[in-house]
């Protein structure tokens, strides 16, 4: 899946519609992370995608080329850890984010460009999520049925909303 999210980045698979996120923001955003401390690649995804109040989520086919990268060019240095290889700056990347890291950090960026409306609707998602997680962990097998069959008139109904008319309340 290709990296998806909102206010003009993508990551995570959210969104779409909105022009791609370069390399370069999940490169800014490593850097800015291991700064703070080492971690291992799925701790990188899990933050960003917390950072950003899940606005944004690399996918692990842009997070580790970067990362390699990043280890290529002697910014970044990895060791095994209990089999899982932990990632961390070297002196030279440490140079280098303490002269870049003038403004705001990535994920600062991704939450502002963000309308409210926007995370409104991931606050919404949210709450239907646990609420299908506690259906499929405690429901009857009719409850599940009964679920699945709301959670899909739920997305025609989602995919007719974008195919009507624009609402004129709301675009003059």
């Amino acid at each position: 899946m290709r990296d998806r999210g909102v206010g003009g980045y993508r990551g995570g698979g959210h969104g779409g519609g909105r022009r791609r996120g370069n390399r370069g923001d999940v490169r800014a955003a490593i850097l800015a992370l291991l700064a703070e401390r080492p971690m291992h690649g799925y701790e990188m995804l899990e933050e960003l995608s917390h950072r950003t109040r899940e606005l944004w989520r690399p996918s692990p086919g842009s997070l580790y080329p970067a990362l390699q990268l990043l280890e290529e060019q002697g910014l970044v240095r990895s060791a095994a850890e209990h089999g899982r290889r932990r990632f961390e700056l070297t002196a030279e990347g440490r140079a280098l984010q303490a002269r870049t890291a003038a403004g705001a950090a990535p994920w600062e960026t991704i939450i502002s460009a963000a309308d409210g409306g926007t995370l409104t609707l991931r606050s919404a998602l949210r709450g239907v999520e646990l609420a299908v997680s506690q259906v499929a962990e405690a429901g009857t097998p009719e409850h599940k049925a009964r679920a699945e069959a709301m959670l899909t008139e739920l997305r025609k109904q989602l995919y007719l909303l974008l195919a009507g008319p624009p609402d004129r309340r709301d675009h003059p």
